[in-house]
């Protein structure tokens, strides 16, 4: 088929959203002939990439908005401005090329919020959208434990989602769209009560055959020092001062062990000052943002991912933790929850602060005093991304999507789709 694929963020060898757009790219393409809109600064690193490993069926069109636009998104000023605007852009450079090549499918990979239109959806052919997130929020109970910055974000973040279903353009985009894919249930929810009227639970983080092999090949630790670690920037929905707290009353039955925090945020201050008061300074290392391939090396010599994140889609270090054969220990929420499960680590009810901290100390303890459930929870989180997180099979998965798509049965062919075996990973995960 011929295929126009809608992604904003699309940059070969990086994590994210746009790693998501490169990879999803490279899977349609292994069965498609496949145009591509993306943004014109992601022109370098492709073109590299491409002079490494070509993909000659694939067609690239790079697009930006004017040079005087541009200032809106330095330094993320204004981003999601600029987005919507490139989005209107890109509309019209599509509608150019479906007239000379006539399109059969158009997918939108990224930018992935819900309620941030995607004009692709006017083209005259199906549209699929996704995965799709952004629909989860903090619990209530969590926000006044907060910075003034997390509550005000919290706040902004809450207008804006319930807002969105006010948007017209917003309700037209879901009423055209032919299906949608979600990461999260709550996601899933808001896209149907936007008028979306098939919508698949579906994880949008993956890891590449060669990067499941590579991280299979870690061995366990038998070192003395049990070691914990985070990874991620330091905003307050990554929930790190939970961690640190938690640490602080698991510590208090290992205090040999230690904790290490990797990335940069606007919290950094916030947790080390955290840390000094909970008397944990020797125990806990800031070791600021590193290049990923530090980062696995780091994750390498730890026991456990601590991922105490308060709601985001799904995170890249769950799925790299379980590929080392690491447990992890997170909050039961949004995409992070169906990422993990009881045979892969220990989800914590997130209740209130003092309860999902209790618990998560308790879960810590659990681990450190039972490498045997440490070694078979970390051979398990290996089986489930080989099965379910690698790049391949989504592959596979979406090859099977758009034939199921385009085969003019509409309804019928996506609730056969939802029974059919190969698509498991999009009820169970």
């Amino acid at each position: 088929m011929r295929v126009l694929v809608s992604a904003y963020a699309c940059e070969p060898g990086k994590g994210s959203e746009p790693g998501v757009g490169w990879n999803w790219v490279c899977q349609i393409a292994k069965f498609h002939d496949v145009w591509v809109i993306t943004r014109a600064n992601n022109i370098q690193p492709i073109k590299a990439e491409l002079a490494r490993k070509p993909m000659p069926n694939v067609r690239w069109i790079f697009f930006d908005l004017p040079p005087w636009a541009r200032f809106w998104k330095n330094k993320r000023r204004g981003i999601h401005l600029y987005y919507y605007l490139w989005q209107i852009g890109a509309y019209w450079r599509a509608r150019r090329l479906h007239r000379n090549i006539g399109f059969d499918l158009v997918h939108h990979v990224t930018f992935v919020k819900f309620c941030t239109p995607s004009f692709m959806a006017l083209l005259p052919v199906p549209f699929i959208w996704g995965p799709v997130g952004g629909a989860d929020s903090t619990p209530r109970r969590f926000w006044f434990s907060l910075s003034p910055r997390g509550k005000l974000y919290e706040l902004a973040r809450y207008v804006a989602v319930n807002l969105a279903r006010f948007d017209p353009v917003l309700r037209l985009t879901w009423w055209r769209t032919t299906l949608a894919l979600a990461t999260t249930n709550a996601t899933r929810q808001r896209i149907r009560n936007l008028g979306c009227g098939q919508v698949l639970l579906y994880p949008e983080a993956g890891l590449r055959q060669v990067e499941i092999e590579s991280l299979g090949r870690i061995s366990s630790r038998s070192a003395d020092t049990f070691r914990l670690l985070s990874a991620g920037t330091l905003l307050h929905l990554k929930g790190f001062d939970l961690g640190l707290r938690a640490f602080a009353v698991f510590r208090e039955q290992f205090p040999g062990s230690e904790y290490w925090l990797i990335g940069e945020g606007a919290e950094r201050g916030r947790l080390e000052q955290l840390a000094q008061e909970l008397g944990l300074t020797g125990q806990v290392s800031f070791l600021g943002a590193l290049p990923r391939f530090q980062v696995l090396e780091r994750l390498a010599e730890c026991d456990v991912l601590l991922h105490p994140a308060l709601h985001e889609s799904g995170g890249w270090v769950c799925l790299e933790a379980m590929a080392a054969g690491r447990p992890v220990v997170c909050l039961d929420l949004a995409g992070t929850a169906l990422q993990v499960t009881e045979s892969t680590g220990i989800k914590v009810a997130a209740l209130s602060p003092a309860q999902a901290v209790r618990d998560m100390a308790s879960a810590l303890v659990q681990l450190a005093s039972d490498p045997v459930l440490c070694a078979r929870l970390g051979q398990e989180g290996r089986r489930r991304v080989a099965e379910q997180f690698n790049w391949n099979r989504k592959g596979d998965f979406l090859a099977e999507l758009y034939t199921k798509l385009t085969d003019g049965r509409g309804d019928v062919a996506i609730e056969s789709f939802r029974r059919h075996p190969s698509s498991r990973s999009t009820q169970a995960s």
